[in-house]
């Protein structure tokens, strides 16, 4: 087969993705026009989704070290000591545009990518969790995405053999042209057994490992670097294919391997394939790498050279290898029934040299490749402060009727038939099933240890002011992974926006940044991995600013764990963290917005002093066994808190505010850094040394009501049957997928 000698046009150029001064950059680089092959690698590389080009400058003001912190950003996953020689392997990254096109794939190799992620660093995967948002529910495309991403995360996680324990599924019309599918994986590994990606060594094999290379998803991380339009079909191509049965061959296969001290690095082929995953090695560890595509295990006939290098077919991963123990290692791979091919070698050039067919078809300086993409500062603006939200613009509707619209609500409604087409107990460590505050996993082997896991963000919020926003996902994060009983450790962030070539986008993404930064630093909540997704828009309409932030927090003692459903009847409800007034911010609250419509007002301000002296307060209660059931308040304010808190346990429970006068901000506002817990004693003791203590410290923790009953009777409101909540919160997904 001969080598087809492609011209390199304007328009070829552009269809790469790349601008004018972008190529002019490659032509300066190279000193001449770049190949076919090499404009695909150039392409892959320099893309926003490979690249951070348009968000390194922010990134790089995030907090991403600490005491426990191994390993932070810049590897496949962030690495955080738990003790005793263990540490917790995690990352979170978006597969939204791949899942618009092809939803069941696009989401299933999202679930296979960051799977590779935490076990390509030598860590057992242990714990799933998926960030999900879908446009308007009357949307014609709606349910079909829902089904096919659902579907898709189930059937890879499932199995591959990974519990799924928690996330978050949320419907906006601004979604209805670009679906989020934000992917978490966490995993166990000794802290003295991390693998990492950085070459070392001149004239070691390169050697190719799993599945075979296929023309699925060529081109797929520039298609994810792009805004949609009318001709989104034509992109279907560009969408990978999973198998998730070779992968779970793959984990076995490379844990094995690495146990035999072969593996010098390790990196996973995902976005851009052989060329990421090749450059990544190289340049990190200032070596070249030669690449000889004949060798390479293909699938499909007449692969050209560009394909070869741009495809993204799944379960594949590249790794410099100890060259004695090359016969062990391929006897490994041979067991699992998977490729082993040593395709290539380190040099000491800086050069990345592509052979196909006897021929050279790429030479480029590996450097520049990897390290020095281009870099934006590009123009942004803050926006304009949202106007104060004046109390007579406030709509009224009795709480009991709001309460039941906001639970039957599609973006507060059960999201347990969503759930339960995971596997959620798998490998038997599961200790909560979704739908509390955080999922929480014992620690295989440990006689004590159990780690927990939440993620969040309030998209209005952010819209409405991002840097409040981001502080408040970080804050509902941290305030989740506390209500269990654990101490946050960490966190890993997914980014996403618009076209950042927007000014007002850009702004957007810079507030968000700035206000994550700040909460981390005040929480001590270090980001120690992540993802951005840019030019989540199809026709110029951008989706919210939807930065979500995973977490993980630590239960030393796991016997110490908390849930979110009343306990038992005839126990004191306390609200930790009422503010003066009882909280009562209104501004871009769900109450608003399920319940008339409104995306109005401020979000409500996030003092993260306040979040840090409050969440360690509820954690050492919980720590000294004090309280039997925690909760935290998020979306829908207190009303809400108290009905999940009901559905959760079928036990209801009376709320006696003898002084209330206007029940609708107190119920409904979203006031931050509040919890409900109960506590199983009458002691008048106890109550008066918790009242003391948290007014000591800034806040107060009143006595509110008590559990018990059949019925939810909150002061000022008509009483509701603790069915009627289960059947509002239980029906709205069911039927509408059914209809």
């Amino acid at each position: 087969m001969s080598i087809p000698n492609i011209p390199i046009t304007d328009e070829l150029v552009a269809a790469h993705g790349l601008k004018p001064d972008e190529y002019q950059r490659i032509l300066d680089l190279i000193g001449r026009e770049p190949s076919f092959t090499e404009l695909g690698i150039f392409s892959a590389m320099w893309n926003e989704h490979c690249s951070y080009k348009s968000s390194k400058k922010w990134l790089r003001t995030l907090p991403t070290t600490g005491p426990r912190v191994i390993q932070g950003p810049g590897e496949n996953a962030g690495v955080v000591d738990i003790g005793d020689g263990l540490a917790v392997v995690f990352k979170m990254e978006s597969h939204n545009h791949p899942s618009y096109i092809e939803p069941y794939q696009g989401a299933a190799t999202g679930v296979g990518g960051i799977l590779r992620d935490v076990f390509t660093m030598g860590a057992r995967p242990i714990a799933a969790m998926n960030a999900l948002r879908f446009g308007e529910p009357d949307h014609p495309k709606t349910k079909h995405l829902v089904s096919g991403v659902v579907a898709g995360v189930g059937g890879y996680g499932n199995s591959f053999g990974v519990p799924t324990v928690g996330g978050e599924v949320e419907f906006d019309a601004r979604y209805n042209g670009n679906c989020l599918v934000n992917a978490f994986a966490a995993g166990l590994a000794e802290t003295n057994k991390i693998f990492y990606s950085k070459a070392e060594g001149v004239g070691l094999p390169v050697v190719y490992l799993g599945a075979k290379t296929g023309r699925d998803g060529v081109g797929g991380a520039t298609m994810a670097s792009a805004e949609f339009d009318d001709q989104i079909e034509e992109k279907r191509p560009t969408v990978q294919v999973g198998d998730p049965f070779t992968e779970k061959c793959l984990l076995e296969a490379c844990l094995e391997l690495m146990a035999t001290g072969a593996v010098i690095a390790i990196q996973d082929m995902g976005a851009a394939g052989l060329t990421c995953s090749a450059v990544e090695m190289g340049a990190k560890g200032d070596l070249g790498i030669e690449l000889d595509l004949d060798r390479v295990p293909v699938r499909e006939e007449a692969m050209s050279a560009y394909e070869m290098m741009l495809s993204e077919s799944q379960e594949r991963m590249l790794m410099v290898l100890r060259p004695e123990k090359e016969a062990e290692a391929e006897a490994i791979f041979t067991k699992w029934g998977l490729d082993f091919a040593i395709v290539g070698k380190t040099t000491d050039d800086l050069r990345f040299r592509i052979l196909h067919l006897g021929a050279e078809v790429a030479n480029l300086p590996i450097k520049e490749l990897g390290d020095e993409a281009p870099e934006y500062d590009r123009p942004w603006e803050a926006g304009e402060a949202t106007a104060a939200l004046a109390y007579e613009d406030v709509p009224r509707t009795p709480v009991h009727e709001a309460l039941l619209k906001l639970l039957a609500s599609p973006n507060l409604s059960s999201r347990r038939w969503v759930w339960e087409q995971y596997d959620t107990l798998i490998q038997g460590n599961s200790l909560q099933r979704p739908g509390g505050d955080a999922g929480v996993v014992r620690v295989d082997g440990h006689p004590t240890k159990a780690l927990a896991f939440s993620c969040d963000v309030t998209p209005r919020y952010c819209e409405s002011d991002p840097f409040e926003g981001g502080k408040q996902a970080v804050a509902e994060c941290w305030r989740n992974l506390t209500a269990v009983g654990a101490l946050p450790l960490a966190a890993t962030d997914n980014l996403n926006f618009g076209n950042p070539e927007r000014p007002e986008i850009m702004g957007q993404l810079v507030r968000a940044i700035q206000g994550i930064g700040e909460a981390c630093r005040e929480l001590d909540f270090p980001i120690v991995s992540g993802n951005v997704s840019l030019y989540n828009e199809t026709n110029g309409r951008a989706i919210p600013p939807t930065p979500a932030i995973a977490g993980v927090g630590l239960l030393e003692d796991r016997s110490k764990m908390v849930r979110g459903g009343f306990a038992a009847e005839g126990e004191r409800i306390l609200l930790i963290g009422a503010p003066e007034g009882w909280g009562t911010h209104l501004g871009r609250s769900a109450y608003l917005r399920e319940v008339h419509g409104l995306d109005i007002g401020p979000p409500p301000p996030v003092d993260l002093k306040k979040e840090r002296i409050v969440g360690d307060f509820v954690r050492a209660l919980i720590q000294h066994g004090a309280v039997t059931a925690v909760h935290d308040l998020s979306d829908g304010g207190l009303a809400v808190g108290l009905a999940e808190m009901a559905i959760a346990s079928g036990i209801g429970c009376k709320i006696n505010l003898p002084w209330l006068t206007d029940p609708l901000p107190i119920y409904f506002g979203e006031d931050q850094a509040r919890y409900l817990v109960t506590i199983s004693t009458f002691d008048e003791n106890l109550l008066r040394d918790i009242g003391e203590e948290a007014r000591e410290l800034g806040f107060h923790a009143p006595w509110i009501g008590e559990t018990g009953g059949d019925r939810l009777n909150l002061f000022g409101a008509d009483a509701i049957p603790v069915a009627d909540l289960i059947a509002a919160h239980e029906s709205w997904f069911p039927q509408f997928m059914d209809g």
